[in-house]
């Protein structure tokens, strides 16, 4: 059996932009949640919609899903507490936007030479 050298795997993951340097404490902390956040199917789902213009209100967000209005509260919530969307509640609905500073921060990191 040949033995495979990882060398090329590193240079072809830096080639591709993934980050070479290591990690702060405080970038994790702050990126840590954010990533988590994302990493759930229905929530990564709602930012890319979220992200495609410029405010959206929770009832365009809610058919879009299979779940119940809790759900994807629940769902918004932990995309704002990680810091990714903001909103504004008018009248009775919830228009949700992207925060720009947050996609910056998340591919400054994965963008790293």
């Amino acid at each position: 059996m040949a033995v495979v050298e990882s060398e090329p795997k590193v240079r072809e993951a830096s080639c591709c932009g993934m980050a070479t340097s290591p990690v702060t404490v405080a970038d994790a902390e702050r990126l840590a949640p954010m990533f988590k956040a994302l990493g759930d199917p229905v929530r990564l789902q709602m930012v890319s919609m979220i992200a495609a213009s410029p405010e959206l209100c929770v009832c365009e967000i809610t058919p879009a899903f299979d779940l119940s209005s809790g759900t994807i509260s629940h769902h918004l919530r932990t995309l704002r507490q990680a810091g990714l969307v903001d909103c504004e509640r008018r009248g009775t609905f919830v228009y949700y936007w992207i925060r720009p500073e947050a996609l910056e921060s998340l591919s400054a990191l994965l963008s790293k030479a």
